[in-house]
């Protein structure tokens, strides 16, 4: 039923962590004080991973889910990049370039990670390319993945207009705690608004299902209603 799986840089850091030594945790408060914040010499072995894949042509996702996969990770099983890599599901990686804990680290290396990211970006789209009929869901980013999600939307429906077809008919829905629900999220909010700033509402819920699309919002915590769809689906199966 998972065809595909998108990340932003900091899911890849802490599916890392947890394949690692099996929690994540941080007190930001107090290490953003002291000058630590972020600075683990663990969780900064993720730069010399990617820029290893990087140079055999590997994507973000594919070069992690690799050696978490084939290493000596003792939780290993709760990795997603793992069970991608394992299954041959693409779980990509979407960075953004200083935004992520890793980028502090003396051996971070911005072109190989953004090659990497990049490989992973045309992934998707290559991904997006197949999503007539489908369904895409968001949860929890509000930014990085709506705008990335836009993007390549936007190369697939031009690659596929010249083969002649369109990626018109599929489903798109968004989880989140946004309270949203009071108002008819079907139909965009004007400039005047603060809701027209909400990413995920006019670009996933909206513009880019209004060519026949259908779209859904799930409001909630993801810990109650990721578990809730998942379990829906197995009734369905």
């Amino acid at each position: 039923m998972v065809t595909h799986v998108g990340f932003n840089g900091a899911c890849a850091i802490h599916d890392y962590e947890l394949a690692r030594i099996g929690a994540t945790t941080e007190s930001v408060a107090r290490y953003i004080s002291e000058g630590q914040f972020g600075l683990w010499q663990e969780t900064g072995e993720i730069n010399d991973i990617v820029k290893a894949g990087a140079e055999k042509g590997y994507g973000y996702g594919y070069a992690l889910g690799k050696h978490i996969y084939e290493g000596d990770y003792p939780c290993k099983d709760v990795s997603i990049l793992a069970a991608g890599y394992r299954l041959q599901v693409p779980v990509t990686v979407h960075i953004s370039i200083g935004q992520d804990i890793i980028h502090e680290h003396p051996n971070f290396h911005g072109g190989s990670s953004g090659q990497a990211s990049h490989t992973d970006f045309l992934v998707l789209a290559q991904t997006i390319c197949n999503l007539e009929g489908g369904v895409l869901l968001n949860v929890g980013t509000a930014v990085m993945g709506p705008e990335v999600y836009l993007k390549a939307l936007s190369m697939a429906r031009n690659a596929a207009h010249q083969e002649g077809r369109g990626i018109r008919d599929f489903t798109t829905a968004v989880f989140d705690m946004q309270p949203i629900q009071t108002r008819n999220y079907h139909v965009e909010p004007t400039k005047d608004q603060p809701e027209y700033y909400h990413r995920f509402w006019k670009t996933i819920l909206v513009r880019t299902v209004r060519d026949g699309g259908t779209s859904f919002y799930i409001e909630g915590e993801h810990q109650e209603t990721i578990p809730s769809l998942w379990a829906r689906l197995q009734e369905l199966r």
